[in-house]
């Protein structure tokens, strides 16, 4: 029997543990690159997704506010020229009153002044002042609630209620839509909507001979007062050539009134596009009359540069007199 080979014992060597080895300076490098990249496309993504929430939100809050001040005037509208017959004075000296339908162009009215005096110069590019005047309903002091101011105060019979529409700053340099009305304690106006760039107005009047109604044509404040500037008045006094102004005036022949309003949201929240221009009543009004009736033609390009790029929206209407403008 062989003897087995005798083999010394040898040293047990315990398994390498993993070799740990960190980033390169290139890897680094790159890591952080994209890491970067990624960064800035989401917060590009989010300076998109904000602006875009703003622009809606702004878009909105105008769509709002003109809308509202549209329904405001149309319904001021409707009710004006209103004559409660069953008054004492109305009756045949009612159509030597002062006509119930007005307007100015290009101007302004103090808050407090009485009715339309205290003209003011026009803001926002020449916003128009609409004037209207109508009877009250109902036992005094209050009425009976059917016959409101823009204001949305109720007028008795024994009073004639008013709905000035005009345009003015407030104390942060806004330009604002006003409703201006007689209350109990005097004179006084309230904003309907902000950011007004321009409220124009054209009257509609009935030149037929009897009147129908019926417009035939729209023209400005402007004209409107030219023409009775050329009235030739008869009479002795001058009480006696007012009333026969007051009689005669083309005031009382309107027959509907066309109004534009132009407004812009609190943001620069639209892209810097090619310049937008907004012409009011119309491509064929701006040419025949946007110069002499400033403010029916708006370009952006011409405003203030804190005006540009907002959100704009141009409202419109045309309301028909219920009552002859008497």
């Amino acid at each position: 029997m062989s003897a087995r080979p005798f083999r010394r014992p040898g040293r047990v060597v315990p398994p390498r543990a993993p070799r740990q080895g960190g980033l390169t300076l290139t890897e680094l490098m790159v890591a952080m690159a994209l890491g970067l990249l990624v960064t800035l496309a989401a917060g590009a993504m989010l300076v998109s997704a904000d602006k875009a929430y703003v622009s809606q939100a702004d878009a909105a809050g105008v769509d709002d506010g003109g809308r509202f001040a549209l329904e405001a005037i149309g319904r001021a509208a409707r009710q004006s020229a209103f004559i409660n017959w069953g008054r004492d004075e109305a009756g045949p000296d009612a159509a030597a009153a002062p006509a119930r339908v007005s307007g100015f162009d290009a101007q302004s009215l103090a808050r407090d002044s009485e009715g339309t005096t205290g003209l003011q110069p026009g803001v926002a590019n020449g916003s128009d002042v609409l004037a209207l005047r109508f009877a009250g309903s109902g036992a005094a002091p209050d009425g009976d609630g059917s016959v409101l101011s823009c204001a949305g105060f109720s007028v008795s019979e024994h009073d004639d209620g008013w709905s000035i529409f005009f345009v003015a700053e407030n104390a942060a340099g806004e330009t604002e839509l006003r409703c201006k009305y007689h209350g109990h304690d005097g004179w006084s106006a309230e904003a309907l909507v902000a950011g007004v760039d321009s409220f124009q107005v054209l009257y509609g009047l009935d030149t037929d001979i009897p009147a129908d109604g019926l417009a035939n044509r729209f023209v400005s404040a402007s004209e409107i007062n030219a023409l009775d500037a050329a009235l030739a008045l008869d009479g002795a006094t001058e009480a006696a050539r007012t009333r026969e102004r007051y009689r005669r005036t083309h005031w009382k022949r309107v027959a509907s009134i066309k109004v534009a309003l132009l407004l812009h949201g609190a943001h620069r929240a639209r892209r810097p596009d090619e310049p937008v221009l907004f012409e009011l009543f119309g491509h064929g009004y701006s040419d025949s009359a946007g110069e002499a009736d400033r403010g029916t033609t708006v370009r952006e390009q011409d405003m203030d540069v804190s005006l540009r790029e907002r959100e704009r929206q141009l409202f419109g209407t045309t309301i028909a007199l219920r009552n002859p403008s008497s």
